[in-house]
């Protein structure tokens, strides 16, 4: 029961990206071109995905999974290297490439090479990731 939900959650998570123009790039970065061609239709995407998740981080409070196990814990609030670092990088890439990694795997279908070459980029950059980490761990804050 539990593979079956993922995989008709996952269905619908990439539907709704390819619906939505998550998976087209030239609208990914008519959205990121907020001082040429700016495109805000992205907005309501990122509105329409927020809001409902907003509501149900609060839903989960005291509560278990239908099929098992636990929630995730809320993520961490406080602002570091790490954080500013991981969002520097995703941004970067999002802009360059128009894809980030949901979208990335829902256009391996048709996509074309170059979504191949970014899913290569960002596996690359997430087994980097633990160094890159242990590294910014061990370097002291600026006060």
């Amino acid at each position: 029961m539990r593979i079956l939900l993922a995989l008709l959650s996952g269905g619908l998570f990439g539907a709704g990206l390819f619906i939505s123009g998550m998976t087209d790039t030239t609208k990914v970065q008519g959205w990121l071109d907020v001082f040429g061609q700016w495109d805000p239709t992205l907005a309501f995407v990122m509105g329409g995905a927020m809001i409902p998740m907003a509501i149900a981080w609060r839903l989960t409070i005291g509560r278990r999974p239908v099929v098992g196990g636990e929630f995730p814990k809320a993520p961490r609030a406080d602002i570091d290297n790490r954080l500013v670092i991981g969002s520097v990088l995703f941004g970067v890439g999002w802009g360059l490439a128009g894809l980030c990694p949901g979208p990335s795997l829902a256009s391996l279908s048709y996509g074309g090479w170059g979504g191949f070459v970014f899913l290569a980029a960002m596996l690359i950059g997430m087994g980097l990731a633990p160094t890159i980490t242990a590294r910014l761990d061990r370097t002291p804050a600026a006060a």
